[in-house]
Formats: structure tokens, sequence, C-alpha cells
């Protein structure tokens, strides 16, 4: 399910950047769109790191302790990488901050698909 959801986020992102480029005619707007993607996929993969690794070190007993303080500076190093590369690119590279936020938002629309898939229509009598 979640590869479904990160190939759901990533065509989705990859038709928001095309109609961004196609209704406005500057590079900024598909840029943000474009980054925007990129940073959620960076959080989706730093957030599926840290689960991974708690899920694995769980499995195998007791967790020690020097392990989980590693995954959690890990987990905080990569979310501080983030928000460096959201302010380069806002500020250094001026791309525009709505369409990085639209950009962002693919995966919450991919989520609300995978959601969508899951519903299932009851009669009641």
């Amino acid at each position: 399910m979640i590869e479904r959801v990160a190939r759901d986020a990533t065509i989705i992102c990859v038709v928001m950047i095309a109609l961004a480029a196609f209704w406005r005619r500057d590079l900024s707007t598909p840029l943000g769109v474009a980054g925007g993607g990129l940073l959620i996929a960076l959080a989706f993969w730093a957030i599926q790191g840290i689960v991974d690794a708690l899920i694995r070190s769980r499995s195998g007993g007791e967790t020690p302790r020097k392990k989980a303080r590693f995954q959690l500076v890990k987990f905080f190093t990569r979310h501080a990488i983030l928000a460096l590369a959201a302010y380069v690119m806002m500020v250094r590279l001026r791309v525009d901050p709505v369409a990085m936020l639209m950009g962002v938002s693919s995966l919450g629309a991919a989520v609300a698909v995978e959601a969508l898939r899951g519903l299932r229509w009851r009669r009641f009598p």
C-alpha cells in the first residue's frame, strides 16, 4: 500500500507540474511544484526510514538506547536538511512558495486517492 501511495503521489505531482507549466508560462511555478514534490518525497523517505529502523530494532527484542538515540538524531537531521532545502528553494532560487505548497500537497492527494479506493459503499436496510 505504501508503494501505491508513493506512486500515486509521483503521478499527481507530475500532473500538477504539467498543469502549472500550462497555466503560468514562467519557469518559477513548475519548478516550485517540482521542488515541493521533492521536499515531500524526502520527508516521506525520512519518516519511512525511522519507522523501518524502529520496527527492525523492536523485532529483535529489547531496543538498545544508543541505537534509538542515533535513529532519533538521524530523523531530526533529515528534517533540518529539508528545512534548509526549502529555504534555498524559496529564497535563493526564488521559486513560487504557493507552487511549492502544491507540490507538497501531492502526498495528501495520494493518500486521499488511496482512501477512496478502500471505500466500500453499503446498502442500508
